[in-house]
């Protein structure tokens, strides 16, 4: 049976990936992003695609879109928290601005599908964290916050709505040749601090240099996200990729390092 996908950021990278897989799998799909003329050219013309004009960051823009959707296909299955940028720099050097402009989530959207969600009994809920949303990386302190908010929105949330049959899944991809990394989605800091000045050229080089050579598949990414939206049960949370699974298993153990080297003190904490 098809379901109805609805999916942010799809014009290019990662979005577009997972339109592409998720109508090919036989789903309906509404195609969200700012400009909806690069949107519908990015995809093949399909009864089962509707291309929905949406910036993120307006509830009006997400509500509209929520609306469109339910008039065209009767109902939201699956909602794909994709639209992203990065702001990438050290947090002394990034504007405020820029640190509101990637901290700005798509929670609007989710707040425009919810109730729709709700009157189902049923719906899923993917979230594109990151490994940044696991552990913090120099230069990323935006990105990592913003990654962070999310994981613990989307762990909080899933309390709030199981009793209505609504499922969320967090997803941490590691390096995929997405276009996080061009110029269009990345931006460096606006400030600049002399004493980072060094280490800022280095890191510039690096990220510069990682675009479009990332060892992940986008493709098989968005395949394997289908299959999991697709299952009955969808698992709460998925690291995609080997090195995602690194990230995670070097956070575990320094957690638990850091829970056995003060334990004693810990537990004597409580009131006597």
């Amino acid at each position: 049976m098809s379901s109805v996908w609805f999916i942010t950021g799809a014009g290019r990278g990662m979005g577009l990936d997972i339109a592409k897989a998720a109508l090919a799998a036989g789903n309906k799909v509404v195609a969200t992003g700012r400009n909806i003329e690069k949107v519908a050219g990015a995809l093949p013309e399909s009864p089962n695609l509707l291309v929905v004009k949406l910036d993120v960051t307006s509830s009006t823009d997400a509500e509209a879109a929520a609306q469109a959707t339910v008039e065209r296909f009767g109902r939201i299955d699956v909602l794909v928290n994709n639209a992203a940028s990065f702001y990438a720099g050290y947090f002394e050097e990034l504007s405020q601005p820029q640190m509101d402009l990637q901290l700005a989530t798509s929670m609007n959207v989710t707040r425009a599908i919810l109730p729709t969600m709700r009157k189902q009994g049923s719906g899923k809920i993917i979230s594109i964290s990151s490994s940044a949303g696991i552990a913090g990386f120099e230069f990323c302190t935006a990105y990592s916050a913003s990654k962070f908010g999310l994981e613990g929105w989307m762990e909080a949330l899933q309390t709030e709505v199981s009793p209505f049959g609504i499922q969320t899944m967090i997803v941490n991809p590691g390096f995929f040749r997405t276009e996080l990394l061009t110029q269009a989605s990345t931006q460096y800091a606006d400030l600049k601090v002399e004493d980072y000045s060094e280490r800022r050229a280095a890191q510039e080089a690096f990220w510069t240099s990682a675009n479009g050579t990332q060892g992940g598949d986008p493709e098989k990414l968005a395949r394997a996200l289908i299959r999991l939206g697709s299952q009955q049960e969808m698992p709460g949370r998925f690291f995609a990729g080997a090195d995602a699974i690194e990230v995670a298993e070097e956070k575990i153990a320094t957690l638990q390092r850091q829970i056995e080297a003060y334990r004693e003190l810990s537990n004597s904490l409580a009131v006597e």
